[in-house]
């Protein structure tokens, strides 16, 4: 494992990327709603990218075609946007971008709910964004990485959901997808110490089903959850500060730097 620890220069590059990347998805927020096809959030997402400076990575991404992941109710992750894929009320999403500005990334993504949904949807999603929260908490110099997903496993079992484990979080900010791996569920005091200079994502995937993850077979990106249930994700990208760290991708002030 060779963990990049980023430079005073890099870690400006790449807190001005995420701060874009989040700032696309609260741009998108008031466009989610019935009717609307996740092909047009797409659309919409793509061009403020654009607009703003920057690339979308995920576009042509291995082959990936659209410039965001757009996950509906049992799609766990990697949701291709599709004019045929349209909201309606009830739906639960989550919509991933990762920008590239100046060539840094920035990667991030959140729930959002169409209309009335059910009681143990919110719950879902109540547990994920808590997961993420937990998670955050343990990022500080000397400890473990596996302490991230010690907490987060611990929590989302305790609250009879199931955590992924097909699909992890990872390094980012000088490439897309760097080391280390950041699992969700792992053992305590596991793997490497955090550095300061270090940058990750968390991103905890948790279902109301089974962990496990079924890809399609067609499109070979959408992953669903394997008993069809309900899944959620809340991901931020993280800086490993000399005494905290610092949520590169909070925008509402939600995460006081330590």
């Amino acid at each position: 494992m060779s963990i990049r620890i980023k430079t005073q220069e890099q870690i400006d590059g790449i807190r001005k990327s995420s701060k874009l990347a989040a700032e696309t998805l609260e741009f998108i927020e008031p466009h989610v709603k019935a009717g609307v096809s996740t092909e047009h959030l797409d659309n919409l997402i793509h061009q403020f990218i654009l607009d703003h400076g920057a690339i979308p990575a995920t576009l042509n991404y291995n082959g990936y075609p659209k410039s965001s992941c757009i996950s509906l109710n049992e799609v766990v992750c990697h949701g291709i946007p599709s004019p045929d894929t349209v909201l309606k009320d009830g739906d639960i999403l989550n919509i991933d971008v990762t920008t590239i500005l100046d060539g840094y990334f920035g990667d991030t993504s959140r729930m959002y709910t169409v209309g009335e949904v059910t009681e143990k949807a919110l719950k879902l999603i109540d547990v994920t964004k808590h997961c993420l929260d937990l998670g955050i908490q343990q990022v500080r110099p000397g400890n473990y990485l596996g302490n991230i997903g010690y907490v987060i496993s611990r929590y989302a079992t305790s609250q009879g959901f199931s955590v992924v484990y097909e699909f992890c979080g990872h390094g980012v900010g000088v490439e897309f997808h760097e080391d280390p791996q950041v699992d969700h569920s792992s053992r305590k005091n596991s793997g490497p110490k955090l550095r300061p200079g270090m940058t990750f994502t968390i991103e905890p995937m948790i279902n109301l089903g089974r962990p496990r993850v079924k890809l399609d077979k067609h499109d070979g990106w959408t992953a669903r959850t394997i008993d069809d249930q309900l899944s959620a994700q809340f991901e931020h990208t993280i800086l490993v500060t000399e005494t905290g760290c610092e949520v590169l991708t909070d925008i509402s002030d939600e995460y006081p730097i330590s």
